[in-house]
């Protein structure tokens, strides 16, 4: 029975929060997810987003007279015909769209990927974004600003929360201007000798430099490191927990408003009315109240209005909790018992932010607890019902809206008493009661009051032949079921034959009572259901209309109550929300981020770390208001309608256009700071490349690839370092495909001894070409990709040009490997020789180099993505996970040039996911065992393998299902904070990885590369690969394109 209402608790709350009301559909979704409300739910409002397969059709081989290589070929030898008819080639191009400036990073680095379709809302969903140096990653977009696109902030250790601010304040145009604008004479600074002054000076400075950077820089994010150093005597260490939201910024208005406060010049050192950032931030409010009979008053200043939420609905009712505390009544001044106060704004400051108290000390537990419930508020409030000069009026309203409140009250109870009417335990609506009561006495009764004629007893076949006839209707012959009290009878009447249903009617021996509909008076008189019948519908009229007047009453007062402080005259002070600060996690753990409103752009920006994304209104409600997850709003910046309109003009034209005006307007040294550093972008970019052009991603090299060459003719210290990386990669290639070289020479046996060796090289060569040119033209299947079995079928898929692909064929007879026989190593130097010849003119070898490189990096991947599988399908999470993490790394970097330049993207991303929460629950069940060995095991598994996979995965253009399952992992160690079974020490260590895992991270992320492993060959790998596939598909839905 407790089972029971525990699950049906469970649904009641599924159906609140999805709003679907089918319990057959809610039920399924809640065994899927093995009872998690919260994985039911995500699972019912999941949308998966599909990625169509794109095809990139090879190039048609091309004469061979008049390339680089047919030149050296003898001139008597015809080229081979094309492999397969003019007309079934075809060319199919990839069309790269177009980055556009002001598109959001989610959608910039999207339209990068070709083969990526992403659905409106998975663009604009909340993407984390972990902080990564710029090196780390291979795509420059990821590093570099999109023309007037807001920077974001390196996260450098747990400093969410400083970037969530200071990008909140950087978006305000005063602000701006004052920061920037920012500066002190010599006197000034000299006068200046305590060390809070000079500290306060410093950190006004880098401030700036900050803001200037944010202004004009072409990076995507900046670094705040040089202003958080200053914070660390103040703030806590990196190490510790996280700073607060409110704590901080608070400290920083007082610093920012002691810096202003040196540059004001005014007789009395105390008077701080002049002081900017008080006349931007700081506002008074008027206390009147009375005390144990005596009243008081005084004035306050304020800068953050600090709320409570817990009992509260929206922003306004806080708000009114927060002016009015006990009872102000009249008559109070004379009761001592009594206590009450009322507060107004007296001066309300153009950026008005409210400090919403989120945490609450949990006595019992012994420390703080977030409150996770809902609160609402809206982009404009209007500020005339808190303002003292409204006092009277709104007093007025007060009383008034006190007693609509009270009458609220009594028409809810009155309405209560007819809606839940009885005496036992269980209470019905008194309307629906009556109404049964008429369907009772006027159901037909299964025995007739006896005739004159006798007693005979008849049944009624009116009530037993629509219930045959409904059988029979149905196309499965089950009967809908449409109340509970007949469900037996339908399952009764569905499985039986029309023959015995027919029957049933005849049967004498049934008690005619079990034959009945409904419930039925056994004997009633024309003349009772009369009277019955007139009075029951009297009186249900009558209490059908007094519900009706109750519920109408109720309607009336609701509309005065919403509508009480719509009168014009309160609507003359409007605030405009600016940005919503978030939090995402617990007390004593979590993340922030802010959403801000850019006016330019008229649009809601989400600012988490260094991703900036563009956002709306109802993704800031999903992760502001609070009340379904760990995340909710924790600080509100609204800014008068005056200010809002000034960073609205828009007779300054375009955002690009006022940024450039506010860089023009920064003094000479600043602009020479954001040039410097613009400068120092492009040489580290510069270097980049370069490094990133010295690397070759090739497998370990074989015994056999590390021989001394046989021939002297190409010896490493007469080629450059480009032309041996070149060679060394080709002739690895070369040696791949050694076996299917040899067999093309083995089938030239009679060109050779007929017309000599540079016909039979000819005739292999045109022979293989065209073999291959078929393999590539071939339909894969999931267990066969043919680009494993040669280099050359990755080049044609793939469109290379045709210089490269002939070269690198004749490489593959130029092989030193290929020593059998007289025959073998007579067209091994003839092809040498050829090679020699082609001049740098004919093919461009940086080009030809690009190419083998792909191929290695593809070979590579592949190589992973098998042994991450095999690995997986062993359970060997820890192993598998560190194969499948690179492959998938080392694949981005193939697809951006093309979908068959690597292997299937969500075929890696699939099992890194599923590898990853395998490896999490291990992790997880070793942590949670208090053993200290285990315990040190799951951390370390935890901080080298799960939270570096997790940021790797957290990018700008995540997929759905990898954030659900981000979202899994952390809900899953969230869980275990304030478990009762769990000790101290082990809650302690758990509060230090929660930061690491909820929070962005500027820590290197560095994956340890997996173990090396030498390629097989062509036929072994393809063989594994067949096998994997073959055994993923029969366990699972994957579908490789």
């Amino acid at each position: 029975m407790r089972v029971r209402e525990d699950c049906q608790m469970l649904l009641n709350q599924m159906k609140e929060i999805t709003e679907i009301q089918d319990s057959a559909l809610l039920l399924a979704a809640l065994k899927a997810a093995n009872g998690d409300l919260m994985e039911a739910v995500t699972f019912l409002t999941e949308e998966h987003a599909q990625e169509p397969a794109q095809d990139v059709a090879a190039a048609e081989p091309s004469a061979w007279e008049g390339s680089a290589v047919g030149k050296q070929l003898p001139q008597d030898v015809s080229a081979a015909p094309a492999p397969l008819n003019q007309d079934n080639l075809h060319t199919a191009n990839t069309v790269r769209p177009l980055e556009s400036p002001k598109a959001p990073a989610a959608e910039r680095d999207a339209a990068e990927r070709p083969q990526d379709t992403h659905s409106a809302e998975n663009k604009n969903r909340s993407k984390r974004k972990r902080c990564e140096v710029w090196g780390e990653n291979s795509k420059q977009n990821d590093w570099r600003r999109a023309d007037d696109w807001p920077v974001g902030m390196k996260n450098i250790g747990n400093t969410c929360w400083f970037s969530a601010v200071i990008q909140s304040l950087f978006q305000l145009p005063e602000f701006r201007r004052l920061v920037l604008g920012y500066s002190l004479s010599q006197k000034v600074l000299e006068s200046c000798r305590s060390h809070t002054g000079k500290r306060n000076i410093a950190f006004m400075q880098e401030l700036q430099s900050l803001f200037a950077l944010m202004l004009g820089t072409r990076r995507k994010f900046v670094d705040p490191s040089a202003a958080l150093e200053l914070l660390r005597d103040v703030f806590r260490s990196a190490e510790e927990p996280q700073q607060d939201v409110s704590e901080f910024t608070h400290k920083l208005l007082d610093w920012l408003e002691d810096a202003f406060q040196l540059t004001v010049n005014v007789t009395s050192p105390g008077d701080k009315s002049k002081n900017p950032m008080v006349q931007l931030f700081y506002g008074t409010f008027l206390t009147e109240g009375v005390h144990e009979g005596n009243t008081f008053s005084k004035i306050e200043t304020f800068g953050q209005y600090p709320l409570q939420v817990n009992g509260y609905r929206n922003l306004s009712e806080c708000l009114e909790g927060a002016m009015v505390e006990g009872e102000m009544d009249e008559t109070t001044a004379s009761q001592s018992v009594k206590y009450g106060q009322e507060r107004w704004f007296t001066k309300l400051p153009p950026v008005l932010t409210f400090e919403l108290s989120r945490f609450e000390f949990n006595q019992s537990l012994g420390q703080p607890e977030k409150i996770h419930t809902k609160l609402e508020f809206p982009q404009t409030i209007y500020m005339d019902r808190y303002l003292y000069c409204n006092k009277e009026l709104i007093q007025m309203k007060r009383e008034e809206m006190k007693r609509l409140k009270e009458k609220m009250v009594i028409l809810q109870q009155k309405l209560e008493r007819y809606m839940e009417y009885g005496s036992g335990p269980a209470r019905f609506p008194l309307p629906d009661m009556l109404q049964y009561m008429l369907e009772f006495i006027t159901t037909k009764p299964a025995v007739a009051v006896p005739s004159a004629q006798g007693s005979q007893t008849t049944l009624l076949h009116s009530q037993a032949e629509p219930r045959v006839l409904d059988v029979l209707s149905q196309p499965n012959g089950m009967l809908e079921r449409t109340d509970t009290s007949t469900e037996d009878g339908a399952f009764f009447l569905a499985n039986s034959s029309p023959q015995q249903n027919s029957n049933m009617e005849l049967q004498s021996s049934v008690p005619p009572a079990e034959l009945s509909e409904h419930p039925a008076p056994h004997v009633v008189s024309e003349e009772e259901l009369n009277l019955v019948r007139t009075c029951l519908q009297r009186w249900r009229n009558e209490i059908k209309q007094d519900v009706q007047d109750l519920k109408e009453s109720i309607a009336r007062t609701n509309l005065s109550i919403e509508q009480m402080y719509l009168d014009p005259l309160l609507r003359q002070v409007p605030y405009r929300l600016h940005a919503v600060l978030v939090h995402e996690g617990q007390a004593n753990a979590g993340h922030y981020w802010a959403f801000i409103y850019n006016q330019p752009r008229k649009k809601w920006l989400k600012y988490n770390d260094i991703s900036v994304t563009e956002s709306s209104w109802e993704e800031l409600e999903r992760e502001s208001f609070g009340g379904l997850r760990n995340t909710s709003a924790y600080c509100l910046m609204y800014i008068s309608d005056q200010v809002s309109c000034v960073g609205a003009d828009e007779d300054e034209g375009p955002e690009a256009v006022q940024i450039q005006k506010e860089v023009e307007a920064l003094t000479p040294e600043l602009r020479q700071y954001i040039q410097k550093d613009n400068w120092r972008l492009e040489q580290e970019a510069e270097e980049w490349e370069e490094e990133q052009s010295c690397k070759i991603p090739q497998m370990e090299p074989s015994p056999a690839s590390e021989s001394q060459d046989l021939s002297s003719e190409s010896r490493p210290d007469q080629l450059s370092v480009c032309e041996q990386s070149v060679h060394s990669l080709s002739s690895e290639h070369a040696r791949i495909a050694q076996e299917q070289t040899a067999k093309a020479i083995a089938n030239t046996a009679d060109a050779y001894e007929k017309n000599g060796v540079e016909a039979a090289l000819c005739e292999a060569f045109h022979e293989e070409y065209s073999r291959l040119y078929l393999l590539s033209k071939e339909t894969p299947t999931p267990q066969n990709d043919a680009r494993l079995q040669h280099v050359l079928i990755y080049f044609l898929q793939n469109n290379a040009p045709q210089q490269v692909v002939e070269r690198t064929l004749l490489e593959q007879f130029a092989d030193k490997n290929l020593s059998y026989d007289e025959r073998s190593i007579s067209i091994m130097k003839v092809a040498r020789a050829k090679l020699r010849e082609i001049g740098p003119d004919d093919v461009d070898m940086e080009e030809y180099k690009r190419w083998h490189e792909d191929y290695s990096l593809f070979r590579k991947v592949s190589i992973y993505l098998l042994t991450g599988l095999e690995l997986y399908q062993n359970r060997k999470y820890q192993e598998s996970l560190t194969y499948l993490v690179h492959a998938y790394q080392s694949n981005e970097k193939l697809l951006l040039k093309g979908t068959n330049r690597g292997v299937n993207e969500s075929l890696i991303a699939l099992y890194r996911r599923k590898c990853l929460l395998k490896l999490n629950e291990v992790a997880a069940s070793l942590f949670v065992s208090s053993e200290e060995a285990r315990v040190s095991e799951g951390v370390s598994i935890l901080n080298e393998q799960i939270i570096p996979c997790m940021h790797l995965m957290n990018n700008f253009d995540i997929s759905r299902e990898d954030l659900d399952a981000i979202e899994v992992m952390r809900n899953h160690w969230c869980s275990y904070l304030g478990r009762e079974d769990m000790d101290a020490k082990l809650q302690l260590k758990l509060g230090e990885l929660l930061p690491r895992l909820l929070d962005g991270s500027t820590e290197v992320i560095v994956l340890k590369e997996p173990p090396k492993i030498w390629p097989n060959s062509p036929y072994d790998l393809c063989s594994r690969f067949a096998a994997v596939m073959e055994s993923i598909h029969g366990a699972s839905t994957v579908t490789v394109k």
